[in-house]
């Protein structure tokens, strides 16, 4: 390794800068899109529908339980075999949307659960129904519980990303493969850079995230 190699960074930083932006675009989007379904699922998992709890808990049971490259594989390789088309960043977005629903319905439906049940009772017999009462009562309490968990997600997921490459998404790792592989070399200064370009990303992240846990814990 010679220190020469690290003159390259000029050259490949401004392709991983326009990684950068499309790995945080689909993380973004994939968090808001898996807290919309983890909503729906952590509630419906709660829901005394036989038939609804059976269904979403196999969907949280599949997705937890098998890795997300095989997950990131089926939509953009096996879907096509019925039809189904998708471009990488589609696919990458969809997948990670539904493989961070499963995960944010268990902090959602486990946020629930630690709320007094004596809260709902006491909505109930004001005459909310099962649903205002859980919008205005229920889920702004349970909210503060479960916003350290999401931030954790994010930032998972936001490290995840990285393998969107493997579907030929634009993103960090996508671009730093291919600047070796063109460079025939340079591995160490570029994908240390990659590496680099992530940390700058999730360190504030958990930073703020630990700071909220820390808050939280104040005000029990």
């Amino acid at each position: 390794m010679r220190l020469s190699d690290w003159l390259v960074l000029p050259e490949i930083l401004p392709l991983m800068l326009s990684g950068l932006k499309v790995t945080v675009t689909i993380t973004f989007f994939s968090v808001f899109t898996g807290l919309l379904i983890g909503t729906i699922v952590g509630l419906a998992r709660l829901s005394r529908n036989r038939l609804l709890y059976i269904l979403t808990t196999i969907y949280v049971e599949v997705i937890r339980g098998t890795p997300l490259m095989v997950q990131l594989f089926m939509t953009y390789y096996a879907l096509p075999e019925i039809g189904i088309h998708l471009p990488p960043m589609i696919a990458g977005w969809v997948t990670f949307s539904v493989n961070s629903g499963a995960y944010v319905s268990e902090v959602v439906r486990a946020g629930i659960q630690s709320i007094d049940k004596g809260q709902m009772e006491a909505a109930r017999s004001l005459g909310m129904s099962w649903g205002q009462s859980m919008r205005y009562v229920v889920l702004p309490q349970a909210f503060r519980n479960i916003m350290p968990p999401l931030g954790n997600e994010f930032i998972m997921l936001l490290k995840d990303s990285s393998l969107m490459s493997v579907i030929a998404v634009p993103e960090v790792m996508r671009y730093a493969g291919l600047m070796v592989g063109r460079k025939g070399g340079y591995a160490l200064p570029i994908y240390a850079t990659s590496g680099l370009l992530y940390l700058m990303l999730t360190l504030p992240l958990s930073m703020v995230v630990r700071r909220a846990e820390r808050r939280l814990a104040k005000g029990d």
